[in-house]
């Protein structure tokens, strides 16, 4: 099993935010990042980008590490 960076810790952080926010506004139509930093607020588009392009980057390292050779 690899061993996760930096980069994937922080990925994996921001998709459960994201998973977790998309499940309470799914259950009580309550969005905590846009209570946080002001519905669709500047940074509240970054956090959201941020999510988006987490989930895309351990989507992308999953099927990519699909080589990697075995010791």
């Amino acid at each position: 099993m690899k061993k996760m960076g930096t980069v994937s810790w922080i990925a994996m952080i921001l998709v459960l935010i994201g998973g977790l926010n998309w499940g309470l506004v799914g259950f009580f139509s309550w969005d905590l990042v846009a209570k946080i930093f002001g519905d669709m607020a500047t940074v509240s588009r970054i956090v959201y980008a941020l999510v988006g392009l987490s989930a895309l980057y351990l989507v992308l390292s999953m099927f990519g590490s699909g080589g990697e050779k075995s010791e």
